[in-house]
This record gives C-alpha cells, structure tokens and sequence, in this order.
C-alpha cells in the first residue's frame, strides 16, 4: 500500500464525535455478547445488555476508499488514542451513537472506557480479548431495544469510531518520508528521490518529442466554483465533516475556495467525480443531509461540473456530442445552422462572421456567468468569451 496516514488530533479538532454499532468493524475485531453464559462475572448478565470490545488499536491499519475508490490506509498511534479517550470522555459524548455510520441511536452509552495499559493483567482478558498495550476498549450499555436484537442476532458485530483528523502522509512504496521537508531528506533519501524523478521523466512521451515537461496548471474556474468550495467548508467548519470526505476531497475544497491553481490531473478528477456524483443531488438537497451535496460542493458543484468539461473540450480531451440541444450564451435554446472555428468549436451561422456565437449543452451555461431574467441565474459578462480562449495568452 503507498499511500498511508498516520491519524491525529489538534488542538480545536473534533476529533471522536461518535460510536456506531457495525457490521463490519474497520479493526477487525468483533465486540461480545456479555451475558451470564458466556462471561463468569456477577456484575454482567443478560438483563444489562451490555457489550464490550475494542473502540480503537493502535498501529492496526484500517482501509480507506478515497473518492476515486482507490485505496490508502490510515492508523492511530497509542498516544493519539489516549487522547482521544480522554477527549471524548471530557466532551461528555457518551451516548453519541449510530448505527452503521448512519442514523443515530437512542438509549445507548458508552459506561465503562480505559485504555490498556497491561497486556496481560487487563479487564478485558476476563471476556476473552488478547490486545495490545494503547488499545482503547469499551462496554456500551444497550437500552434501545431494536439494536439490542442486532446484537444478539449477530446483525451488528463490532464498533466503529465517527471523528475529525490530521491526515499525516507516511513512508510510500520508495521508503521516504513524505511528510519530511525536501531539505531535511538525508543522502540516501535524496538519491532515491532524484532516481525515481528521472525514470518518470523518460517515461514521458513528451520528453523523447522535446517538449516542455513542466504540467500546465489552471486556476481561471469562476466565483461559482470559489463560493461552493467556500460554503462547503464553512458548514464542516462549524458542523464538522462527520463520516463525510477523504483527505483528497478535503483538499479539493481547500485548493478551490482558494483558487489556487490546479493541473490537469486534477480537472479530469474533477470532472469525473462530478460527473459521476451528480444523481447523488436528488436525494442530497442540504449540506446536513448526507454527504452527497456536502461533498458535491467541495469539489466545486454544478459550477465545477461545467468548468471542467468545457476546460477539458479546450483542450481537446472532451468533445461536443452531436444530436444534442445546443444554447446560446444567454440561454436561448439554437436550432439553426451551425459551423466550427479553427479549434473546432461550435458556432451559430453556416459561415463565420462578427455576429457568431459559441454555441453550448444546457449544463456548460453553469459554469458561465449568468444572465438576468434568462433560463440559467446569474449575471451576463459584458462580452460572451469562449471558453477555448479562457487561459490563451494569445
């Protein structure tokens, strides 16, 4: 696995906001059952529904699927996790449950908490468990009766923690510590490094053909994109990202409300995150209703959607479908004679002339600035640019 962060918590950070019961337990390890059968212990039986297991492992790797569904892994450090078992007992989050990381849970606590200090002298040996010295366990008390038949039927198997954290980038597949900065990198390091530079350099096609191998970057996507990536942030910010975003998807939002520029790697996640995402808006309305519009937004919303194709039909890489309804700039359904200009863009007349326009699909108007009065919001620019122009220095 190369991509790999080490979990941690900041001062003004979240960190553990919630416990929810799951059916498949990111440390792998399930919780038990606690009743007089199984466990030899008079304070436990079957009429305190109660469950006990492993909140968090130090150093036990948990999988993540980024945005793209492409994996990386992250951990805790034994230091961490008593931190965060302090917090969340300082915070008074007892009874913040959920279930399956989704609705939340009534008539459920977290009573008993430590962290293990003693591998082999441990309360949690007396039901069973054999875990590393930092692991933070926990018996939960299950009044809610309906979760409390999951638990018995084997519904639900383990916890799994909700929180808010520092992604620190670790050692990838080179051995190099990422997180380092470059002057701080020893000889070996740096040798390592330059060698993998350069074998990705002549692996480029364009350096065999001469060209430049610097990648371009962009950053003309409009106040639309800017003001989502902003109000996304806004509402984590206040409200917390919850079970919501990735380390990429986070970054996103940040380099967007920014406006710092971004390559054309990065446009063609953009595009195809959102294209792919944007049914997830029908049953997503509002940033506190799942993380479909939360994270929709942080990747630049329906104005990023338009940015992005019409930057990637610039350059080639998206073409303009025939057979589709064609609009002009202002919003204004055309269904006259069409021609291309020499880029090969759209235009309304069989022949150029100074009253062409730029023809455009309904969904790229939204990346435009938008016209009063029209059939897409927004404000009219004083003069109609071509998006094959935005960037030219020409």
């Amino acid at each position: 696995m190369e991509n790999v962060f080490e979990l941690t918590v900041e001062d003004g950070d979240e960190g553990v906001f919630a416990i929810s019961f799951v059916a498949q337990p990111a440390i792998e390890r399930d919780f038990i059952y606690l009743n007089k059968a199984e466990i030899k212990f008079a304070a436990i039986d079957d009429e305190k529904h109660l469950v006990a297991g492993p909140l968090l492992v130090p150093d036990k790797r948990i999988l993540r699927l980024d945005t793209f569904n492409q994996p990386y892994e992250v951990y805790f450090t034994a230091d961490t996790i008593e931190k965060l078992a302090q917090q969340y007992l300082t915070k008074k989050y007892n009874d913040k449950v959920t279930y399956e990381h989704s609705s939340d849970v009534k008539d459920v606590s977290l009573v008993e908490s430590w962290v293990i200090a003693n591998t082999f002298k441990d309360k949690s040996n007396q039901y069973g468990f054999s875990l590393p010295k930092g692991t933070w366990f926990g018996i939960m008390k299950v009044n809610n009766p309906q979760l409390w038949e999951d638990v018995k039927a084997g519904k639900v198997k383990g916890f799994s923690i909700e929180g808010e954290f520092e992604h620190t980038e670790m050692k990838n597949s080179l051995g190099i510590d990422l997180s380092k900065n470059i002057d701080d990198l020893n000889d070996g390091e740096s040798e390592v490094l330059l060698g993998y530079i350069k074998n990705l350099i002549k692996k480029d096609k364009r350096y065999g053909r001469g060209e430049k191998l610097v990648e371009e970057s962009y950053s003309d996507y409009g106040s639309g994109v800017k003001g989502n990536a902003k109000r996304a942030l806004e509402w984590a910010n206040e409200n917390g990202w919850g079970s919501c975003g990735t380390p990429v998807g986070k970054q996103r939002a940040n380099q967007l409300a920014k406006g710092e520029p971004i390559s054309l790697d990065t446009i063609k996640r953009m595009y195809s995150f959102l294209s792919r995402h944007e049914g997830d808006l029908v049953s997503s309305t509002a940033y506190g209703d799942g993380c479909g519009k939360l994270m929709y937004d942080a990747w630049g919303g329906k104005a990023g959607l338009g940015w992005s194709r019409n930057k990637l039909r610039e350059l080639g890489l998206v073409e303009l479908k025939e057979g589709v309804p064609h609009y002009t700039a202002d919003g204004k359904l055309y269904e006259g004679p069409t021609h291309k200009d020499a880029e090969g863009k759209l235009m309304t007349g069989e022949t150029h002339s100074e009253d062409s326009e730029y023809l455009y699909h309904r969904e790229d108007l939204e990346a435009l600035p938008s016209i009063p009065n029209s059939t897409y919001p927004g404000e009219k620019a004083k003069k109609i640019v071509s998006p094959a122009l935005i960037g030219n220095d020409k």
